[in-house]
């Protein structure tokens, strides 16, 4: 397991690398620029970074000759954190090794998340728990998944040379996080040794003396490498996606306190409310509709308030739980709508600090996530200032199920 992070809070870049080439995958342009779903590779893969507020800058490595394609796919954001591109080089350790060195140009330290651009299903949870395994006594760590399959290694005939026990192998995904400072000394040290041919950079990190930690990843997270990972990517399995709608709603008595939990923000109030987690009307009512959409129950299925471990939950979980479920099913997020009905607090000061944070748990862009608040003019229970009320509506879209027979 990873290490506690530290109390104290670092800067977090990321480092997308967009510069190869990606032949294997087919079509007219590399693979990060290539269409899905309507955007570009790319865009679809910093699309999570820009969501989450820990990550104080992003810089992405590009190819030769790519400025132009570069340029269309980021035309749509416009985020100060992310900075002027950087050209790559040869090889991926190259292209990471020249996007540390122009951060270090610019004055930064402190975590650097590594991730392929070729990933673009990469969740705003999993970059969470990146960041999360960066502390004071771990300074690599990357999500991983266990393997499935069995694997043979074999000799250069062809035949097998030997069967590795599974249960010790995993796959590996990105990002991986890193302290900065020591990367950037790894990729020195390997530059200067004329050591190459590192296919991740926590190869490179082992090959330094760093213990390297693991996280779980996510089966989603596929990367984009044949042109046969497009087609699943668009639709599984050659289906059509098709919309759905859910709708979900919470609601909250006040209590004695002084803050309120809404959309993952704490909000200062004369009163708190009576809950089993930290009682987010906001996010509860998206994770019902999430689930809603999915015919997959409700929180109260997945969350009961029976269990202990739920006390005082922060409820970003429970909709990245949600989310994340969609994801499985092979199908998309379109839209987050939510309106909050309360006489106070004031919900309009904290709007786009809650529409970040539910970006950032869903996975989504913030032009993804509405919300509106409304008073019920005095009228029952909120009216007279007894509770608070959330109702959502989430759009998605799955693959088409074949009738039954």
């Amino acid at each position: 397991m990873a290490a506690e992070p530290d109390d104290s809070t670092v800067p977090v870049a990321a480092l997308l690398v967009a510069a190869g080439r990606g032949l294997r995958a087919g079509g007219d342009a590399p693979k990060q620029y290539r269409m899905l779903g309507g955007r570009p590779v790319l865009g679809q893969a910093l699309a999570p970074f820009l969501a989450l507020p820990a990550i104080t800058r992003i810089k992405v490595v590009i190819g030769a000759g790519d400025e132009a394609r570069y340029a269309d796919a980021i035309a749509s954001i416009a985020d100060d954190r992310l900075a002027l591109p950087t050209p790559g080089g040869a090889t991926r350790q190259d292209s990471v090794r020249l996007g540390l060195e122009a951060l270090a140009e610019a004055g930064f330290n402190g975590a650097v998340l590594v991730h392929d651009a070729a990933r673009p299903f990469v969740s705003a949870a999993l970059i969470g728990a990146a960041v999360g395994t960066i502390g004071r006594d771990c300074v690599a760590a990357i999500p991983v998944l266990p393997v499935t399959d069995t694997i043979k290694r074999i000799d250069a005939s062809g035949c097998i040379a030997e069967t590795p026990q599974r249960d010790r192998l995993v796959s590996v995904q990105t990002p991986q996080a890193f302290r900065f400072d020591a990367l950037l000394a790894a990729h020195r040290a390997a530059f200067a040794a004329g050591r190459d041919g590192f296919t991740d950079d926590a190869a490179l990190m082992e090959w330094a003396g760093h213990p390297v930690a693991t996280f779980p990843g996510e089966p989603s997270n596929l990367k984009l490498t044949h042109p046969e990972d497009f087609a699943r990517a668009g639709a599984p399995a050659g289906r059509a996606l098709v919309v759905r709608v859910g709708t979900g709603y919470d609601v909250h008595a006040f209590a004695d306190g002084d803050h309120v939990w809404l959309g993952g923000v704490r909000i200062a109030h004369a009163r708190g409310v009576l809950a089993h987690s930290d009682g987010d009307v906001a996010l509860h009512a998206l994770t019902d509709a999430l689930l809603g959409a999915l015919a997959d129950g409700d929180i109260g299925t997945h969350f009961p308030p029976s269990d202990p471990q739920w006390q005082g939950a922060a409820s970003h979980r429970f909709l990245s739980f949600a989310a994340e479920r969609v994801r499985q099913r092979g199908g998309r997020i379109d839209f987050l709508d939510l309106t909050i009905v309360c006489e106070a607090p004031k919900v309009g000061p904290h709007r786009e600090a809650i529409r970040e944070t539910i970006a950032a748990a869903a996975g989504l862009r913030i032009d993804q996530v509405a919300i509106k608040a409304t008073t019920s003019e005095r009228m029952g229970f909120t009216g007279r200032k007894e509770g608070l009320a959330a109702l959502a509506t989430a759009t998605i879209r799955l693959p088409e199920i074949d009738p039954p027979a």
